[in-house]
């Protein structure tokens, strides 16, 4: 049975990439350090959308001037998120706190609000707060995190942490997912009980960690936690972000260099929003006025990308380059898939397998990534 809680009430840095020379493999070590230092940088707030229909709330009393702005907040994150997830899913912050229980021990929903919300989570047995937001996301809906977390730290039964992931870009999921299981694997193993994982709305990336956990840590195929994480919430979570840091953790980081083209000369300025930036940030085209073309050359890692062109500030999709298949709201993406130059690897191989249609971990590779989380370097909080 889905039971949806609600608690009732009481925006981008430029993208800091790195350099992947072609066909460099990082070691499961060096992989475990990107993806914790790739992108501590802040985003200014991205709008974006999201659809939900949870909801616990927070605990303070508010004018109904500040319910209103919230509420059109609401809706520009929201309608945001649909554009840049590609699936229909909406957000009320002004409803409050809201979450579902996944299993026993663990549940997923959406960012506290007040200090009030942590005493809420406290009564039904949370003993760990694990929180996905950057600083952007909280202060654009105006959360006070630090006035949370010393309350936490006051109770002295609770723990809140922070394991930063940038919203709507599945890329960072990607690349942080290893560390970030990491330190929720220690979390739990230290503080026991029931674990709270949240990001804004709590369906994107909060339910794409709790489904690494289960794959990773719990033994779940990944299709068997992903059928019951929706069966207890309605969300969105990047099952091929998951797919990729699991390979990525097996195999190591490949990176080959990508180039994409637009060709008319005739406009004023072409961008490219999606790839490894997520789609709440640009990369513009240079012209190659020989060519009479816009081009793009850019080291991108073993993986399949989804991407569109903004021209002139219109987007839209090349008809000359892979198209994804519409959605059901009609909508499509170009695409490029990027792969190992030896298609004949060991390494190939495995990669294939995992990122593929309903992939399962082998026992040596459980145990592999239980020995790559345990031993992934600690951040400082």
């Amino acid at each position: 049975m889905n039971c949806l809680h609600y608690l009732p009430r009481s925006s981008a840095l430029p993208f800091q990439g790195f350099k992947c020379h072609h066909q460099r493999k990082l070691s499961s070590s060096s992989s475990c350090s990107l993806s914790f230092n790739l992108m501590r940088c802040t985003d200014l707030h991205r709008t974006m959308t999201v659809k939900a229909i949870s909801g616990s709330a927070s605990s303070a009393e508010t004018s109904g001037a500040d319910v209103k702005e919230e509420e059109e907040k609401s809706e520009i994150y929201s309608h945001n998120m649909t554009e840049a997830m590609g699936a229909v899913l909406t957000y009320r912050h002004e409803l409050g706190m809201n979450y579902n229980f996944i299993l026993p021990d663990l549940i997923v929903g959406s960012c506290l609000q007040t200090p009030e919300d942590v005493d809420k989570l406290r009564r039904i047995g949370v003993k760990t707060i694990f929180c996905l937001q950057q600083d952007p996301d909280l202060e654009y809906f105006g959360v006070d995190i630090t006035a949370i977390r010393e309350y936490a730290k006051k109770c002295g039964d609770i723990q809140h942490l922070r394991a930063e992931i940038r919203d709507f870009d599945a890329f960072d999921l990607r690349i942080r997912l290893p560390a970030v299981v990491s330190k929720l694997y220690r979390a739990i193993n230290q503080n026991g009980g029931v674990t709270y994982i949240h990001c804004t709305a709590g369906l994107g990336r909060a339910p794409g960690v709790a489904m690494a956990y289960m794959f990773w840590v719990q033994g779940y195929k990944l299709s068997d936690a992903h059928d019951l994480l929706l069966s207890k919430r309605s969300c969105f979570p990047k099952l091929d972000a998951i797919k990729s840091a699991t390979a990525d953790i097996l195999t190591g980081l490949r990176g080959r260099l990508v180039t994409l083209t637009w060709k008319d000369s005739k406009c004023t300025t072409v961008e490219i929003s999606g790839l490894d930036i997520g789609w709440g940030q640009r990369i513009p085209l240079k012209l190659d006025e020989e060519r009479a073309s816009w081009i793009l050359k850019r080291e991108l890692l073993e993986g399949c990308y989804e991407y569109k062109y903004i021209i002139d500030g219109e987007w839209t999709y090349n008809k000359h380059e892979p198209v994804t298949s519409p959605n059901k709201d009609g909508h499509v993406n170009n695409y490029v898939q990027v792969l190992n130059d030896d298609t004949n690897s060991i390494s190939a191989a495995i990669r294939k397998r995992l990122t593929g249609h309903d992939p399962d971990l082998m026992r040596d590779e459980r145990l592999k990534i239980r020995q790559f989380l345990e031993n992934c370097p600690k951040d400082e909080e």
